[in-house]
């Protein structure tokens, strides 16, 4: 992987980009653009079906005639070649001269076997039920409430386990999003000057291994309630750093490890409305040492007006799924002080995650 650039030559070139969204957007006429934005969605179920029938796959060794892809996929000849034609369109697979499509960059990153795939979240964000949820969001606009849990009597960390199909696409979907963003967050933050690094429910451990490589003098506790299940002692142990770090098995509303001198919580916070974040953050206040760190490893959304930001549209997806949100700098400081910590400072990665950091008041 080529070295990440620095956080603010990525956030000058979003806004370089951003402007020249903003520039073709106001130069059609306003209800072609908006046209086009509403027909988004359907190009993403057409990047879900390439997923879906792992196209890319097929083109690996070369180009190939759509015949051939149909073939090998198992779909109709016709229908494949529009869906391919509508795909180039977006630099998703390219039309040869001679009629064969061929792999594009944005096409091999829906490869399943290849890093930073987004082979996961496309199949996620086309899944009939993940429509079916965002069909429900004005309800959640309407009345502030999430939609799921009335959609699916149950909410919606008891539907990801009682659909286990859905539940395990969800899951690797999200592992897809969260691994693109473990470089960006080692190459901002200097972990090395703590002693005990805790990740409270961070899965197998992909960050905290990450993290016990760049501080090599550092010890680790992985606490998390599927670490029975999920491999994190093997994993770790693959990564070479399970000498340096101890499993608990835990939850987000149990007892936290102890002793830690810097406590991770990645996505974890923005799951959950006010009242159960500040028990969270609280029960991590209690078992953190002395003069230790929170490091709150979301997407802060930015003060300024009308700017994008990907934070924006996970924000309401929260909305919609658990009542959650993503958080302003001026919000987190709010949050923070009610559970008894200090906003020290939030460290920008160049990813769209930053790194909250705040001390014990």
């Amino acid at each position: 992987m080529p070295p990440l650039p620095p956080a603010r030559v990525v956030r000058a070139v979003e806004r370089v980009r951003a402007a020249l969204q903003s520039l073709t957007r106001k130069l059609a006429p306003p209800p072609f653009a908006l046209l086009e934005l509403v027909q988004g969605a359907m190009a993403s179920q057409a990047i879900y079906v390439a997923a879906e029938l792992r196209i890319a796959e097929t083109l690996v060794d070369g180009p190939l005639e759509p015949e051939r892809i149909a073939e090998r996929t198992g779909a109709d000849p016709d229908a494949l070649h529009r869906l391919l034609r509508l795909l180039a369109t977006y630099d998703i697979f390219a039309e040869q001269k001679d009629g064969r499509f061929k792999l594009t960059p944005m096409a091999r990153a829906l490869l399943q076997d290849t890093p930073m795939s987004m082979h996961g979240i496309a199949r996620l964000m086309g899944h009939p039920i993940h429509w079916e949820d965002w069909g429900h969001l004005v309800d959640a606009v309407r009345t502030g409430e999430p939609s799921l849990p009335k959609l699916r009597g149950m909410d919606a960390f008891e539907y990801l386990e009682a659909n286990a199909e859905y539940g395990a696409i969800f899951t690797n979907g999200m592992g897809a999003m969260s691994s693109t963003e473990t470089e960006p967050l080692l190459a901002a933050y200097d972990f090395a000057r703590y002693g005990t690094v805790v990740d409270f429910c961070g899965g197998r451990g992909d960050l905290l291994a990450g993290v016990l490589k760049k501080a090599p003098s550092a010890r680790g506790i992985l606490s998390d309630p599927r670490v029975g299940s999920n491999g994190a002692a093997a994993f770790l142990e693959e990564q070479g750093v399970s000498d340096r770090c101890t499993v608990a098995d835990g939850g987000l509303f149990d007892a936290v490890p102890g002793g830690g001198d810097a406590y991770i919580l990645k996505h974890i916070v923005h799951d959950w409305p006010e009242p159960q974040a500040l028990e969270i953050l609280g029960n991590v206040r209690e078992a953190m040492n002395p003069g230790g760190r929170l490091l709150v490893m979301e997407m802060v959304i930015p003060d300024k007006l009308n700017g994008p930001h990907s934070g924006k549209l996970v924000d309401l997806w929260l909305m919609l799924l658990v009542g959650g949100k993503e958080r302003t700098r001026a919000q987190y400081s709010d949050l923070l002080a009610k559970a008894g910590f200090k906003l020290e400072r939030v460290v920008e990665t160049p990813a769209a995650i930053s790194i909250v950091e705040a001390s014990r008041r």
